[in-house]
């Protein structure tokens, strides 16, 4: 598996979630837990990570769905 994207905001890590399921591409959420306990301060991001065959096609939907300026 590949990192796709690492982020302390849960709302984004959840909506990169979402957005992978609506395409058929699976991912895998790590460090949430670790995230959680540490209550929320920031200080681990959690990873999601995807397939490497689906790493650049993952890539892609990511940069077609964010908005410019981002």
């Amino acid at each position: 598996m590949k990192e796709l994207a690492r982020s302390t905001n849960p709302v984004e890590i959840s909506w990169m979630e979402a957005l992978l399921s609506s395409a058929g591409i699976p991912c895998a959420v790590l460090d949430a837990y670790t995230s959680a306990v540490e209550g929320s301060i920031g200080a681990f991001p959690r990873r999601v990570m995807v397939h490497d065959d689906d790493l650049v096609a993952a890539r892609q939907l990511i940069r077609d769905a964010t908005p410019t300026g981002h």
